[in-house]
């Protein structure tokens, strides 16, 4: 069994056992809402930009955008994919930072659902300041500055909403407009997301959209990736999701009552 030190940023546990999180406080705080701020401004100029320099009706500008949003789900995956699977909770810096939440997620993924909306998505806005602050700087001029411009802009508009859309995927009763969206699998629903929640929890990393995760899936895409890195570097998958199971008892979500 692993004693709790292993454990860090977890503040206790559920009322059924499991790790729950300290909710943001002080400087963690106040970075998380001026990154959503910042974040939010950037894409709204960005926007602006697009629709004064950008005739909306090219015949590329739908394309363009819809396969900025499929890489944002893509990106999503890899992501997810890699926090899951390699590493453990103890390493500097991104052990504590990035890795826990995963860890925690998979043995208590309603935890997930309390969490506050500058808690869900600070971190993700944070990360599309640098991006969206490059596209900014990019010029308009040239036969790629547009279509570069739009990509850009659906990549960073959907990629920082990934957790806020993760999180709507595990609640039993999302806001009305949401619901729909899920239902039309314009958002990552539900029912979808719970395929990744059953143990090993080793499919479906996709998690803004979905669309990416049936495509990765039918190539064993992942598994692939796993067998390439295991064999350069000897590193065993989600060998650190096994010592959460290990500690708290549990083995597999189950998708009817705890995700979808």
């Amino acid at each position: 069994m692993l004693k709790s030190a292993d454990i860090v940023d977890v503040t206790g546990a559920s009322p059924a056992g499991l790790p729950a999180f300290n909710r943001l406080t002080g400087g963690r705080l106040a970075i998380a809402s001026l990154s959503i701020v910042v974040a939010a401004l950037l894409l709204a100029v960005l926007g602006y930009r697009i629709a004064l320099n950008v005739d909306v009706w090219h015949w590329w500008l739908p394309i363009v955008f819809v396969a900025g949003v499929a890489t944002a789900d893509f990106a999503s995956g890899l992501v997810h994919w890699s926090a899951d699977t390699w590493g453990r909770d103890d390493l500097p810096v991104v052990g504590q930072r990035l890795l826990v939440p995963f860890r925690v997620h998979h043995v208590n993924p309603d935890d997930f659902a309390r969490r506050t909306f500058i808690d869900t998505n600070g971190d993700t806005a944070l990360i599309t300041i640098p991006v969206a602050a490059a596209l900014l700087a990019m010029p308009f001029s040239g036969a790629w500055g547009p279509p570069l411009a739009v990509f850009g802009f659906a990549f960073c508009a959907v990629g920082s909403m990934t957790n806020q859309i993760h999180q709507w995927a595990h609640m039993p009763a999302p806001p009305r407009l949401i619901g729909m969206l899920q239902s039309c699998r314009v958002l990552l629903s539900r029912g979808a997301h719970a395929e990744h929640h059953a143990h090993p929890y080793d499919r479906h990393y996709c998690i803004t959209t979905g669309w990416c995760n049936r495509p990765l899936q039918a190539i064993d895409f992942f598994r692939r990736m796993e067998l390439a890195i295991t064999a350069v570097t000897r590193a065993v998958p989600r060998h650190d999701d096994r010592r959460y199971e290990t500690q708290f008892g549990v083995r597999a979500s189950e998708p009817e009552t705890r995700c979808g």
